[in-house]
């Protein structure tokens, strides 16, 4: 206790000590390491690229600005345009829209799992000059009398050219073009492509070679190539004889027959003889080739349409992996027949 100047007793109340307030941290980015910590190489790095930063985020601030503006407007959307044409082209592949709404033509399913956006690479349009049908011996039969004379030699000439640039024998070629004619004659809105014929008779039976076979000059695979029995073993259906053994010799099963690889039932129904012997025969690669045709075609398919074309492969074989393989093929055969 003290006295104030009048003498009168004061008595001094202690405020509480107050803690001194702690310094604040300085605030950091997250996940970044402080410049004294840094390698002297990763500060150099760091100013090297501070300018370019600085010129990008300047570059993207026009473009925004540019394109708010009524000239932009109008030309954004052409340069995404382009972008996208520039981007859909794939190595040996050329992409066509999609087709839309409903099941393909002829009510096969719908492919899925695959990439059916694509139709396979087509020759170039001055490669192969196929000839006009009309200048070759009708499909049919000739006159008693006559010598056969096989039409798909019209194209003996495009064929020893186009033979050596996809590694077919010059006999399958002729066979495989010559279908082409004849359906873009009798069947135009198809657009059927030689080598997708092709593919499938590699796929099939590498254009008659199966099996120790070999296609004579006639186009007939000799010895006769049959595929196993359709018996329900592993992967394979289940068919019985329909044919009583006439073109598989198996009065069990049915056999897939010939450098194609029909089945009988399917065969009794687009049978055609092409080369003019006389006989309707699934061995040789004329009749075969042309049968083939027709069976991809039918229902009004178009096959420079992905759906149509990927509907056409699965009917022929209704296997994902071996539609694959008919497309990786007639794409490299497109490709190929180019150069």
């Amino acid at each position: 206790m003290v006295e104030d100047g009048a003498g009168t007793p004061t008595t001094h109340r202690l405020r509480p000590a107050v803690p001194p307030a702690e310094p604040r941290p300085k605030a950091t980015a997250p996940f970044t390491t402080p410049a004294s910590r840094l390698h002297p190489a990763r500060l150099f790095q760091a100013a090297r690229w501070r300018p370019v930063k600085r010129a990008t985020r300047r570059a993207v601030r026009a473009v925004t600005a540019w394109s708010r503006r009524p000239t932009g407007r109008l030309v954004l959307p052409g340069l995404l345009l382009l972008s996208l044409i520039a981007g859909s082209g794939t190595a040996g592949a050329v992409l066509v829209p999609a087709t839309v709404g409903g099941p393909p033509a002829g009510g096969d399913p719908a492919p899925t799992g695959i990439a059916t956006t694509a139709v396979p690479q087509l020759p170039g349009t001055n490669d192969p000059d196929l000839l006009d049908p009309t200048d070759a011996p009708p499909i049919g039969g000739q006159p008693t009398g006559t010598v056969p004379t096989r039409p798909a030699t019209v194209l003996a000439g495009w064929a020893a050219q186009t033979a050596g640039r996809v590694q077919i024998p010059p006999v399958a070629v002729e066979a495989y073009g010559y279908a082409e004619l004849v359906l873009s004659n009798t069947t135009p809105a198809c657009r059927l492509s030689w080598t997708t014929l092709a593919a499938i008779g590699m796929i099939e039976s590498t254009h008659g070679s199966a099996n120790g076979s070999r296609l004579d000059v006639d186009g007939r695979a000799n010895p006769p190539i049959v595929g196993l029995p359709l018996d329900g073993a592993g992967d394979r259906q289940l068919i019985a004889d329909t044919d009583r053994g006439l073109l598989d010799n198996d009065i069990v099963y049915d056999r897939a027959v010939g450098p194609m690889q029909f089945i009988p039932t399917t065969w009794a129904e687009y049978a055609v003889d092409a080369d003019n012997d006389g006989v309707a025969d699934p061995q040789d690669i004329d009749d075969a080739s042309l049968a083939a045709a027709n069976y991809l075609c039918r229902n009004g398919r178009d096959l420079s349409t992905p759906t149509d074309w990927w509907s056409a492969i699965l009917s022929y074989n209704n296997v994902q992996p071996y539609a694959q393989s008919v497309f990786d093929t007639a794409n490299d055969y497109g490709v190929r027949s180019r150069t």
